[in-house]
């Protein structure tokens, strides 16, 4: 049977649209993100759609509030949690937030990055092949299937709709 743990991803553009804020999970040398950069989510509770998860999970991870949020794609990920649990992931593009994002929360540092650098940081290998869909001006959403195997991406395939 599989059951994969429901997850969202949000990127939260500035107001400019020129960059995104990330957490530099940099908090707990525990974390199976150590060291990477990553957009703002988490697991999806019991009693709460995925856009409320959503929402939760940038408050409590950054301090604001989204207002919208566009769902660009799903990702499943067999294999990927640290346990080689299944992940199946919501992507979510956050053109717009009120408050001031706290500089940084219990997994990490707070940053606001340049979209155009995102490829140079540190982060999933993963990442790679699905953020380009993210940020990319196609309005179709992309669903992706990303097997992990140690650790590392051993495929990626996707199609939009």
């Amino acid at each position: 049977m599989y059951t994969p743990i429901l997850a969202t991803l949000g990127f939260i553009l500035s107001p400019e649209r020129d960059q995104v804020l990330l957490v530099h999970r940099n908090g707990r040398r525990d974390d199976h993100h150590y060291g990477k950069y990553n957009g703002l989510g988490g697991k999806l509770k019991p009693g709460e759609d995925i856009y409320q998860c959503l929402q939760r999970e940038i408050h409590e991870e950054a301090g604001i509030e989204s207002r919208g949020a566009v769902l660009r794609g799903t990702i499943n990920w067999p294999g990927f949690g640290k346990k080689k649990e299944n992940w199946f992931g919501f992507i979510f593009l956050v053109p717009g937030f009120s408050g001031q994002p706290q500089k940084a929360n219990e997994e990490g540092d707070l940053e606001w990055r340049y979209i155009h650098e995102l490829e140079s940081l540190p982060m999933w290998e993963g990442d790679r092949y699905f953020l380009p869909l993210v940020f990319d001006d196609d309005p179709r959403i992309f669903h992706g299937c990303m097997p992990y195997k140690s650790g590392r991406p051993v495929g990626w395939t996707f199609s939009r709709v």
